[in-house]
């Protein structure tokens, strides 16, 4: 990977090429930004219009960024990087930090996704949110969660890259637990919120050791002199933003908090899943491409991290009936897979952005896909009470069946063109035993993931009815429909326009570097034939289970690989057990200690001055006949001690 700039770089130069359109591209976080607070300050009085507004503040960032986009493509490749000064920041004595942003292909890249996507949402849920009294507040909030997630992609410092994380953060919080009424809903926002934290620590303590080593927090500071640090000390930081990833991403350690998630409203999961929240660590580990490069240990850790996430959320997958947490599931699986290629490095970085970038379509078309059949079913999620909805939802069937195919991976879709290159990497880089050990895991990921996936589309779609009798299955209205049209779209053609011609690869180019030419252990088509046969298996699984079979509307027991998937492979009960358990226990230690220990030890003190000086307050009668008879007895104890010495 290139760096960005150096760190001596003159401003001046910089800002001769830097044309008015450059200069304005805070507009592009402040937009949503102003959207959100004036729906949130003007209250009532913008019930009426405030989505709309939510909308057009959307929608205008998207436009601007699209403009950014076209002005940075007419440019060489070498000139693609615009670091612009917004203002003097953290100024304390010589330490200077100015706020700013960072304007190259890869941060593009996700201001069109989370732009273009975000807004798409936006209008499906001017639909889906029409009856709730409170759709200006979430308009608000989904507002606050795009600026939030601009301003991460877009900051040019590693501290400024904190700010919009902890906002991500809070706006997740925000729309998870906005039907907060019902206190399982609060409960998955509190659940949420927490997890995130402790990944936040890590990216606090990074930073920290970012500023220790190198004296600043810029990434022009920083990466352009990463492999010049030591590797001890790039590991640690590695390892640290690893954990900041691991949280934001819902990967493995830190994956529980996914799939309660899904308690806020539909178009919140096709947000947080798709264009924003979870695709920020990868953004991060990619972004921190040379920290990595000079710190092995910590690259293959991340490595590591994708794979066991990759399987593990496509076994979690095939035994979820709540067509939403079957999605979430699949969607930690996938940000595995990205994950397992930014670890690999090269053209890993390409392949893991371009998976993001095309899943960011056909994973968006699903959960509004599945907010569309909950519409039309009573906001049933049970995929056991569905069956045939292909009849009486025809656009949302087709629509979520483009996307099906594509996160397949069947050829010509999306899915296909950025999987297959991640699984062909993975069998590509390093030595010995792990092209084989992570090329292995992309295979069978693939193949589980045409499983559990064909089962998700078959028991919704196809097969018998299963309906309850009040249900009314019907197609959405077209605010809701049209926005998955244009995803379905996305779905069916972005990865191939991305990968032809290695016009993707060009692109991100002034950011990863060169890509060098890479040789799988296995030859690249028949490789490709493998990966087709084992998602043509798991389809055909699925089809004879799902399909072709009765599916019974109460989940049968299962074998125990299907008990463990139901309950996230107790996930949650190892986070009990190893942690809150063990927390507890310390707090009440602590607690105990301090009530019984140090508040035991000053109170028994005061309360023994206190009996001493009871005790001798009584010899204070005021009388003198009293204080005589004292007197008298000292003098009486007095001469028997001189006697007694004496004799």
């Amino acid at each position: 990977m290139t760096p960005l700039l150096a760190e001596g770089t003159t401003r001046a130069a910089i800002g001769a090429a830097e044309g008015a359109l450059q200069q304005g591209a805070w507009l592009l976080v402040a937009l949503p930004l102003a959207g959100a607070a004036l729906l949130l300050l003007g209250g009532r009085r913008t019930d009426a219009w405030g989505h709309w507004l939510a909308v057009a503040a959307s929608w205008g960032a998207f436009v601007y960024g699209a403009l950014l986009f076209l002005d940075l493509r007419s440019l060489a490749p070498e000139e693609r990087v615009r670091d612009l000064t917004l203002f003097s920041w953290m100024p304390a004595g010589g330490f200077q930090l100015d706020a700013g942003l960072l304007l190259d292909p890869l941060s593009l890249a996700f201001v069109l996704l989370i732009t273009f996507v975000g807004s798409l949402i936006h209008v499906y849920s001017v639909a889906y949110m029409e009856h709730d009294d409170d759709r200006r507040r979430f308009f608000a909030y989904l507002n606050l969660f795009v600026a939030s997630m601009l301003l991460l992609v877009l900051a040019n410092s590693y501290a400024l890259l904190y700010v919009g994380w902890e906002g991500v953060g809070l706006a997740s919080y925000l729309l998870i637990g906005f039907w907060n009424h019902n206190p399982v809903y609060a409960t998955a926002a509190k659940k949420a919120f927490v997890m995130n934290r402790v990944g936040d620590f890590g990216l606090s303590v990074a930073i920290m050791i970012m500023f220790a080593t190198f004296g600043t927090v810029t990434y022009a500071g920083v990466l352009p002199n990463a492999g010049e640090g030591s590797t001890n000390a790039m590991t640690w930081i590695g390892l640290a933003l690893l954990l900041g990833a691991c949280g934001k991403s819902a990967q493995f350690p830190l994956q529980a908090w996914l799939g309660d998630a899904m308690a806020g409203p539909t178009p919140v999961s096709a947000l947080i899943h798709a264009a924003t929240m979870v695709t920020a660590g990868v953004y991060l580990v990619v972004r921190s491409g040379p920290i990595y490069e000079a710190a092995p240990t910590a690259q293959l850790a991340v490595v590591i991290v994708g794979a066991v996430t990759l399987l593990f959320g496509a076994i979690v997958g095939c035994a979820k009936d709540d067509i939403k947490k079957a999605l979430a599931a699949s969607t930690m699986s996938q940000i595995g897979y990205m994950m397992l290629a930014a670890g690999l490095g090269g053209i890993g970085y390409v392949f893991a952005i371009m998976h993001l970038l095309t899943h960011g379509f056909f994973k968006a078309g699903m959960f509004l896909g599945a907010g569309s059949v909950m519409h039309g079913m009573n906001d049933s999620v049970e995929m056991r009470r569905y069956g045939a909805l292909s009849g009486a939802m025809k656009t949302t069937w087709a629509t979520f069946g483009l996307g099906w195919l594509a996160i397949l991976g069947v050829p010509p879709f999306s899915g296909f063109f950025s999987k297959d290159g991640i699984i062909e990497t993975a069998f590509a880089t390093g030595e010995g035993w792990r092209p084989w050990v992570f090329g292995m895991a992309t295979l069978i990921g693939a193949g589980i993931t045409a499983f559990y996936m064909s089962r998700l589309f078959f028991m919704t779609f196809q097969g018998r009815k299963r309906w309850p009798a009040e249900a009314h299955p019907h197609e959405s209205p077209s605010l809701m429909t049209v926005p998955m049209i244009i995803l379905a779209v996305g779905s069916v053609a972005l990865g191939g326009f991305l990968f032809v011609g290695g016009r993707f690869h060009d692109w991100l180019e002034p950011v990863t570097g060169a890509v060098e030419e890479h040789h799988p252990v296995i030859a690249k088509y028949p490789l490709m034939g493998l990966t087709l046969v084992l998602v043509a298996v798991g389809v055909a699984l699925a089809w004879r289970q799902y399909w072709q079979a009765e599916v019974p509307q109460t989940a049968p027991r299962g074998s125990w690989i299907t008990r463990a998937a139901r309950k996230d492979l107790y996930q949650d009960d190892v986070n009990e057990a190893v942690f809150m358990r063990p927390g507890q226990y310390l707090t009440r230690s602590l607690v105990f200690t301090d009530t019984k220990g140090v508040d035991g030890a000053v109170g028994g003190l005061a309360a023994a001055v206190g009996g001493l000086g009871g005790r001798l307050r009584r010899w204070q009668s005021g009388l003198v006949r009293t204080y005589a008879a004292s007197m008298l007895a000292g003098v009486v104890v007095l001469l028997l001690g001189v006697l007694a010495v004496r004799g």
